[in-house]
């Protein structure tokens, strides 16, 4: 069971009934298949209403699934063997505000099966490695929302769990902050945890997760690694040179850029659109037989970002 993968979905369904009789359906999830691997960090993308936070409930077993299957940690997703070894924070958690960060941390360690002594002994430690050292006497009242997420997943962490999922972990924290936070998740994963993330912060995703899915509409759009989703189908490349936009484009007739800028007199950056490294090498050689100097050449990848975008404008 140990070298299974972290979580199995497979053709997962949900159908949402509004009303007790013939009422309107909505289908949430359809079909959806995916697979996390242990020890790694998973990021699940998709804008609003594409299904994320349902497929989260149904692993963990708030939401029954209407078809399919999916298994967590070796167990039929729901299962309390599965979810006891689960630290989970929700995208709309709220520790109530009488609680300091230490009282709230034995209240849900307490939940969590732990003694208050065992508690005790971790909390501190705990409370370092979110950043809040200093505010374990604190009223969560006081708390910034940034606080409260990082207490949150302070609280996920407390029962050291083999799965982390985590729904929108840094939703209003600051960018120390989300540095800070990103070094906990690194640190976890040094461990040998896994960790599941729903995260509109694509950036975030983009730094800190080694494989991604993206949703839209219930289904899977495309998954795997953050190298694999950001490789484009043609070759895009900057070139710095030094020459004129003018004299540039002369001699790059009926090769596509994408973008020309004038950098001052004497150099130019364009953005060139290629289909193969044979055709960066004409480009090369036309530059050079016009005797313009090549100051610089970068391949560029996309970003998660515009990798997502071009992905739901086909749906």
């Amino acid at each position: 069971m140990s070298q299974s993968p972290a979580i199995v979905v497979d053709s997962l369904h949900k159908t949402y009934r509004e009303g007790w009789f013939a009422g309107r359906t909505i289908k949430a999830l359809r079909g959806v298949s995916l697979e996390v691997d242990r020890g790694t960090i998973f990021g699940l993308l998709g804008p609003n209403g594409a299904g994320k936070t349902t497929l989260i409930k149904v692993l963990i077993g708030i939401v029954r699934k209407t078809s399919g299957s999916a298994q967590m940690l070796g167990y039929a997703a729901g299962d309390r063997r599965g979810r006891e070894r689960v630290g989970y924070l929700p995208e709309t958690h709220r520790i109530p505000r009488h609680h300091t960060a230490n009282s709230a941390l034995d209240y849900y360690g307490n939940l969590s099966g732990l003694r208050s002594g065992e508690v005790r002994r971790r909390r501190e430690a705990l409370l370092d490695q979110v950043g809040l050292k200093n505010w374990g006497n604190t009223p969560v009242g006081k708390f910034s929302k940034g606080m409260q997420q990082r207490l949150g997943l302070a609280q996920a962490m407390l029962h050291e769990p083999d799965l982390l999922i985590l729904d929108e972990p840094t939703d209003g924290v600051d960018p120390v902050g989300r540095s800070e936070m990103r070094e906990v998740l690194r640190a976890l994963k040094a461990q040998g945890k896994t960790i599941f993330i729903n995260s509109h912060l694509l950036q975030e995703i983009e730094l800190v997760c080694d494989r991604v899915a993206i949703m839209d509409k219930g289904q899977v759009r495309r998954s795997g690694l953050i190298s694999e989703i950001t490789e484009r189908s043609n070759l895009e490349c900057e070139f710095v040179l030094q020459a004129g936009a003018a004299r540039a484009r002369e001699l790059l007739e009926g090769v596509a850029i994408s973008h020309c800028e004038q950098l001052d007199t004497d150099r130019v950056r364009l953005r060139l659109k290629l289909s193969t490294q044979p055709d960066v090498d004409r480009v090369i050689d036309r530059l050079r037989a016009g005797s313009v100097s090549i100051q610089e050449i970068i391949r560029r990848r996309a970003t998660l970002e515009e990798a997502f975008l071009d992905i739901l404008k086909t749906r």
